[in-house]
């Protein structure tokens, strides 16, 4: 809905009786328990009403304000006004954000909210991309919902819910209404229709909204209380997404329909044949298809990480940690080094391999036993995860660890693996083109006596080259040469009228009655409006449509996160002919680090410029990706601001 900035209307402070009385109505219609010290004596007024004031206060913060908006919504661009509720939770810096939403007497919270109360709506899953399409401002279709059936149950027609990615499923990225009663639904595949009405998102103008001008905050990588049966299961569904594609509705919406051409980053990386893994080629064909045992799921885990390791070793021998950038946090750990390397061969494997059916339950627990097992050096962070901070590369299990043939997979590693050149898929034909750039000029009405004299087309494009020729053949037709030195151009009306302005050096050459030639080339390249083509492979200017404006930049930021956490950032990579999310799929290969393609800040939604985020100084590596894409050096701008200066 929120697309377009709403008009909010000065802001002005909540009474207490009134933030009291809305964090009550809050807490009735999403039916949100309130805490109870279970130690504390019953007859203890104070002590009774504790909990239900920390909770006014997290749902509504003390200084809290409010203020009425309007904004429009939907193709019929509908007037739509409400309220918005405005504070800072704490250890926000005093900042204060949009917290609730009230429109039609109904209230929805933001991201923000959601963020610092886990569990007062009910949650549902779909995967990252999807989450993307619902950022663009599309709603959720029936065959998006993951996770389930069983749904939450107070995921009914009407409700209020939020929605989080397979991939960090502990975090809220969208808010919105539930069309359907999704609760009673038994299944989703091959059914039709809107599932959830989207209402806000992490990204849109609710979320970018600042008292003090500051962008939107970043989503959290790990929430604490939103994970119902393990807090940190992070990525044991990620599975769920393979052999899924996007599909746009008619109606605006997002689907998943099943296409088994198309791979996930996590199935290509299961195209990576084993050195001592059996040759015959219908090996996974031969696997039962059954249930795992406990122990059987344990082992395959272990196995899968310490595959995940040995790949990381054999694939990145030159780097001093192999690729992997300490610490790990679990969902890194899980989507790096566990996911792709699980031997999930049959329907019934892949169900068994999930971290929630192992004894350890989470991935917390799983890392604790590695920890214990001496293979690696892990430390609890913020209470809520542990993070890997060492991985002891030459322990016993890492170095007699024998590969295993993984699911057999269609993969260009396999074809390859046969002496096969791969092919590149259709969304990854820009390896290998070949781009060219050329600057373009389109005279000013003012010049059009100059090009109808010369017979040229006044409003056509030309190169400064062939502005050079026709400013040339102009002055040869008018006999504006000097005979005393042919450097210098004789002034005449029309020349005077296009060429020249009130400057103190157009003042002397009107005086004089001459101006050098190079100086009249110049003023008509800066007359001129520049256009640009980039033209691809054999294309040809006559075949290409050139775009006004100077050409466009590639832009590389490297950014500091977290304290001291780099991450690298590019952005514009649409007009050189590059899809953003393979570009972003080589370099989580290359980097050995996590990816994501997200909407650039502040660009379009109907035409939104993609960025794409690597974990690290990943600079090199990107320039690197991006020439063998037909990218020039100098086409790119590169800022690093962890030094404070550009490159």
């Amino acid at each position: 809905m929120f697309k377009k900035k709403p008009n909010i209307k000065p802001l002005s402070p909540l009474k207490s009786s009134d933030r009291r009385r809305t964090a009550d109505q809050i807490i009735s219609d999403f039916g949100i328990k309130i805490p109870v010290n279970q130690d504390a004596d019953p007859n203890d007024k104070a002590a009774s009403t504790a909990g239900l004031t920390a909770l006014r206060r997290s749902l509504l913060p003390e200084d809290s304000l409010s203020a009425r908006f309007t904004t429009t919504a939907g193709p019929d661009l509908k007037q739509v006004s409400g309220t918005v509720y405005v504070g800072s939770h704490e250890g926000t810096s005093n900042e204060l954000r949009i917290l609730w939403v009230k429109v039609d007497e109904k209230m929805y919270p933001t991201v923000y909210t959601l963020w610092h109360n886990p569990r007062i709506v009910p949650l549902l899953y779909t995967p990252s991309f999807v989450v993307e399409k619902l950022q663009g401002g599309a709603d959720l279709m029936t065959p998006g919902l993951q996770r389930g059936p069983p749904f939450p149950p107070k995921a009914v027609k009407g409700a209020v819910v939020a929605i989080a990615s397979l991939e960090t499923p502990t975090v809220p990225m969208a808010v919105g209404t539930c069309i359907i009663d999704v609760s009673t639904l038994q299944q989703v595949q091959g059914q039709k229709g809107h599932a959830v009405q989207t209402f806000h998102w992490a990204g849109d103008e609710l979320w970018a909204w600042s008292s003090s001008s500051k962008p939107g905050i970043d989503p959290p990588e790990h929430l604490n209380g939103w994970d119902d049966e393990a807090q940190d299961d992070e990525a044991d569904l990620v599975t769920q997404t393979e052999d899924l594609e996007i599909d746009e509705a008619q109606d605006g919406g997002v689907a998943l329909n099943a296409d088994p051409t198309e791979r996930s980053v996590e199935e290509n990386a299961q195209g990576i044949e084993g050195e001592n893994a059996p040759s015959n080629p219908d090996f996974v064909e031969e696997v039962e298809d059954k249930e795992l045992t406990t122990k059987e799921i344990d082992d395959a885990f272990k196995n899968a990480f310490l595959y995940g390791v040995r790949y990381h070793m054999d694939n990145n021998k030159s780097h001093p940690t192999f690729g992997l950038d300490f610490p790990l946090s679990q969902s890194n750990v899980m989507s790096l080094l566990v996911q792709p390397f699980l031997p999930t061969y049959t329907p019934a494997r892949t169900a068994s391999l999930q971290i929630k059916k192992s004894s350890w339950k989470n991935i917390k627990k799983f890392i604790k036993h590695l920890d214990k097992q001496r293979i690696i050096k892990s430390k609890d962070r913020d209470g809520n995860e542990v993070v890997i901070l060492d991985i002891d590369f030459a322990d016993q299990n890492i170095q007699s660890f024998t590969p295993y043939r993984l699911p057999k997979k269609d993969s260009p590693s396999s074809a390859a693996a046969n002496g096969k050149p791969a092919a590149p898929s259709a969304s990854e034909t820009s390896v290998g083109q070949k781009l060219k750039l050329v600057s373009l000029l389109r005279p000013k009405e003012k010049l059009a006596p100059i090009f109808n004299a010369s017979k040229a087309d006044p409003r056509g494009l030309y190169t400064p080259t062939e502005l050079k020729q026709i400013l040339t053949a102009y002055i040869e037709a008018e006999n504006l040469v000097s005979e005393k030195n042919r450097r210098l151009i004789n002034l005449n009306p029309q020349i005077a009228n296009s060429l020249l302005g009130n400057s103190a050096a157009d003042d002397k050459a009107l005086a004089s009655g001459v101006i050098p030639r190079d100086a009249l080339v110049e003023r008509i390249v800066a007359t001129s409006a520049p256009f640009h083509a980039i033209l691809r492979n054999d294309t040809g200017i006559a075949d290409s449509k050139p775009k006004a404006g100077a050409p466009p930049k590639i832009h590389i930021t490297l950014e500091t996160r977290s304290g001291n956490k780099t991450v690298t950032k590019v952005s514009g990579v649409e007009a050189y002919y590059i899809a953003p999310q393979p570009l972003a799929d080589e370099l989580r290969k290359t980097c050995a680090g996590s990816t994501s393609v997200d909407r650039l800040q502040g660009s379009s939604p109907k035409n939104p410029v993609m960025e794409v985020l690597v974990q690290g100084p990943q600079k090199d590596a990107i320039i690197k990706a991006l020439e063998k894409r037909g990218v020039n050096r100098n086409w790119v701008e590169v800022v690093d601001k962890t030094k404070g200066k550009k490159k």
